[in-house]
């Protein structure tokens, strides 16, 4: 008891800081059961989604029943080396994966605009 009042005393985290990974540069092959042995060192999991599509593969959201084990699994993985990959191990932020799907829409809306009126990027 006394060990969880001090890791959690008066202790102030970055405003980033969630319970919610992504994890890039996994290698394609990896299992959940290897991820669960990884991530699982650093505090209880609830759960882990590797991606499986083209746009997807080789990476992964990993859930924590904690915060602070979040934090202690980015300070240590950061950069840990599996099969030769080293993971980007990064907080999730909703805010930023919106942005870049919503940048993604409206450049697929742009082509489809310029393949409809025939004007081509070439030209400038």
């Amino acid at each position: 008891m006394a060990a969880i009042s001090l890791r959690k005393g008066n202790t102030r985290l970055p405003p980033e800081v969630n319970r919610v990974l992504y994890v890039r540069n996994l290698p394609f092959n990896i299992t959940s059961e290897e991820m669960y042995d990884i991530f699982g060192k650093y505090g209880a999991i609830r759960q882990i989604r590797i991606g499986t599509n083209k746009d997807t593969r080789g990476t992964a959201f990993v859930v924590y029943e904690d915060i602070y084990d979040a934090k202690t699994a980015v300070d240590h993985l950061s950069g840990f080396n599996v099969a030769n990959r080293y993971l980007i191990v990064l907080y999730y932020q909703q805010a930023k994966m919106s942005k870049k799907f919503d940048q993604k829409k409206k450049e697929d809306e742009i082509t489809k605009l310029q393949e409809k009126y025939g004007v081509s990027t070439k030209d400038k």
